[in-house]
């Protein structure tokens, strides 16, 4: 029986849909979706973590400057949110849009005690992989940041990223680490399955859907996005036609009044299916019925129609109240063979495509024997584990959203497949239960938020010492943080990046670790 030590908690548990997508139950792009603005960056990274002549650099009080001062600037390298990086007078300079090596004019557009935030205002000379973006208003939301950098080097930043966490952070034996290149996309575009925008009427009386321009709550309307999969643009921009013929209540935010808040459209990439989700600001639809026989009438392909109840002002996008409207309450995408069913809430990563990338590759990693258990923390509706059942002894899940166990014990159900459990809780509040009750797993996979792993879940995972470790990251900063302790009995065999979310500074990650002898 495995010994817990005590060490200090050093956070609390968070929840999955807290991330760039539950993520979801905050922001429109991200896999946790964390606000409103858009795919969510990796804020407050700038202030933290720079190697010691970086932090040098950063630590000169004396620079004088303001607001809306030019000056030249040489870009010597990008930061981890996709942003140029200079310096002024040795005080680093962050520039959204400017790429490596290029010499640009730049416009101070906020001063803190150690950096400086600038636009571009003119580029001198620009780098030779500079592309026009698709996207007209790419520099105005977030989840474009890298749209103006070819693909290939974009797959390069992502790996590069990766790197600069580990020098942040240097976890044990991190100069060694096997960094392999970033597995991308034949065609970057046209991938995300999900399409949650902000419903506002402007000032002309006009409803519009789109996503929070950066650092503001000002709606920049979407009428088209190349990121997204046809299907959920084109479903999203008819039924915000639907909400204008039938002057539909919408949400005001200053006033706290109106109705519909958001849009949310998913399409399954390998099956017709598409759920529509309606979140209100109240149990109310007017016009319920009108709505949802135009909706039957002229979107056929919408399978599924939901409300959300998420009253009042509040940064979580969904809230608590889930309603069936019409069709099907969920919809089946498929994944290597198997069928799942998602409910509105549940996770499923943005990238149909590159989602089979990175679980076979965490698979891989894993490297089950036949006889063997593992334990799928993060679960969701059991994407990961319920393909790995086929090789397992057994497998265990948990997910603290309770729609999500729900969905991967019925995915299991109807896969056939006997051998895999769900369970409603935390990783940290579970397996030591298990293991009290004499199961003890050969191999751990985690897949957690943004936020990374919470601290008593690592003290967890070091008590149980299974000989295999399998770490999906969706940030590389909270991973280089989480390996500087689990790497005290794990060494990282090799870390391997995959480009989830082209055109963004996102980046995903399986990282292999075995137990020390």
């Amino acid at each position: 029986m495995a010994n817990f030590d005590s060490r200090n908690h050093r956070g609390t548990y968070s929840d999955r849909n807290d991330r760039h997508e539950h993520s979801d139950r905050r922001n429109h792009f991200d896999r946790n979706d964390r606000g409103h603005n858009g795919f969510r960056r990796n804020d407050n990274q700038h202030d933290r973590g720079f190697n010691d002549r970086q932090r040098e650099a950063r630590e000169n009080p004396g620079v004088q400057v303001e607001v809306g001062q030019r000056f030249p600037l040489t870009i010597k390298r990008m930061g981890i949110n996709g942003e140029g990086i200079g310096y002024y007078k040795r005080m680093a300079v962050f520039v959204p849009g400017a790429l490596t090596d290029e010499e640009a004019v730049v416009e101070v557009t906020s001063v803190a005690t150690r950096f400086l935030r600038a636009k571009v205002h003119r580029i001198r000379k620009a780098s030779p992989h500079r592309v026009d973006p698709r996207d007209s208003y790419a520099d105005e939301v977030g989840g474009f940041e890298l749209e103006h950098l070819d693909y290939p080097e974009q797959l390069k930043f992502k790996r590069d990223i990766v790197a600069q966490s580990l020098e942040r952070y240097q976890p044990e034996g991190y100069r060694h680490y096997d960094l392999r290149p970033t597995l991308g996309m034949a065609d970057p575009y046209g991938y995300r399955n999900k399409a949650q925008f902000q419903v506002r009427r402007n000032a002309e009386g006009q409803i519009e859907a789109g996503l929070y321009a950066e650092r503001s709550h000002d709606l920049v309307d979407l009428a088209t996005c190349s990121v997204q999969m046809p299907v959920t643009m084109t479903v999203m921009r008819a039924v915000v036609a639907m909400l204008q013929d039938l002057d539909m209540p919408i949400y005001d935010e200053e006033a706290g009044s109106g109705i519909v808040k958001t849009l949310v459209v998913r399409a399954a990439a390998n099956t017709d299916d598409v759920q529509l989700v309606f979140i209100t600001n109240s149990q109310k639809l007017p016009r319920k019925r009108e709505l949802l026989e135009r909706i039957a009438k002229e979107l056929p392909q919408v399978t599924s129609v939901m409300q959300n109840v998420n009253p009042g002002k509040t940064s979580l996008v969904w809230g608590d109240d889930t309603r069936h409207l019409a069709g099907e309450e969920t919809i089946t995408e498929k994944l290597d063979g198997l069928a799942f069913k998602l409910s509105a809430r549940a996770f499923l990563q943005l990238n149909p495509a590159q989602m089979e990338v990175l679980y076979a590759e965490a698979k891989k990693a894993l490297n089950l024997q036949p006889g063997e258990s593992v334990v799928d923390a993060y679960s969701g509706i059991g994407t990961i584990g319920l393909t790995l059942a086929d090789v397992a002894e057994e497998v265990r899940g948990m997910d603290v959203i309770p729609e999500a166990v729900e969905d991967a014990n019925e995915n299991a159900v109807a896969n056939g497949i006997t051998n895999a459990h769900y369970e409603v809780g935390t990783a940290e509040e579970l397996l030591p239960k298990w293991v009290m009750t004499g199961f003890r797993p050969d191999a751990i996979v985690v897949d957690p938020p943004r936020t990374g792993l919470d601290g008593t879940l690592i003290d967890t995972i070091l008590g149980v010492r299974p000989d295999k470790l399998v770490y999906i990251s969706c940030n590389p900063s909270t991973l280089a943080k989480d390996l500087v302790e689990l790497t005290h009995d794990y060494q990282v065999d090799y870390i391997q990046s995959v480009d989830m979310m082209p055109q963004t500074a996102r980046c995903e990650a399986v990282v292999k670790l075995s137990r020390r002898q």
